[in-house]
């Protein structure tokens, strides 16, 4: 798998294919896709979760090849993606909590600089949350994630979170990507840290 500076998550519900976030560029996403034996036409939905490049950088290069897929993007920056979006794609502005497919949500547009949106799995053990870089804060994300059920599982990127004990009861925490405080969340939650790399993979059912 390439790695690099950014972060994408694909997420299949059985039903629909879902793409959170799209790295920082479009070969390295393309080629990894490839390596999974996702193709990259197949998947109906993307979702944005805040606009630095690291998270958007390969969103361009996958609609070139998919023009079908709906794109979900926080209002507060759509206007940077519907200059370069081909008409023939769907484009959903994000304000509040939505349903993105059946068992998937975002917790809408999280007002911080940069506004973000994370998404909420429904899954059999419990709701799983992935989350870009958590700028609004971990907390605030979590407290909307548990309106839908209590939270199983947590994966992204954590950006300067130390308030270790939101995660406490959580059962499978993948803190990665923009974690500064990576090792001690590992330190605190031994058995509930999963260490997340390129091309890695949960089943959550």
């Amino acid at each position: 798998m390439t790695a690099g500076w950014g972060f994408s998550c694909f997420i299949d519900d059985g039903e629909q294919k879902v793409l959170f976030d799209t790295g920082d560029n479009g070969p390295a996403l393309l080629g990894n896709l490839k390596k999974l034996d996702i193709l990259p036409e197949k998947i109906d939905k993307i979702v944005i979760s805040h606009e630095h490049h690291d998270h958007f950088g390969g969103l361009f290069d996958l609609l070139s090849i998919n023009n079908r897929a709906t794109v979900f993007v926080p209002f507060s920056f759509s206007d940077k993606f519907k200059i370069k979006i081909r008409q023939k794609t769907k484009l959903v502005e994000v304000t509040s909590p939505q349903e993105i497919s059946q068992n998937i949500y975002s917790t809408g547009l999280i007002e911080n600089n940069p506004d973000e949106q994370s998404l909420i799995l429904k899954t059999i053990r419990g709701i799983g949350v992935v989350v870009g870089c958590s700028h609004p804060g971990v907390g605030r994300i979590l407290k909307i994630a548990k309106k839908y059920g209590n939270i199983y599982g947590i994966v992204g990127g954590f950006h300067e979170f130390s308030n270790y004990n939101l995660l406490e009861g959580i059962e499978v925490i993948g803190a990665c990507h923009c974690t500064q405080h990576i090792k001690e969340i590992n330190e605190n939650f031994p058995e509930q840290f999963e260490e997340i790399k390129a091309g890695d993979s949960l089943e959550w059912d």
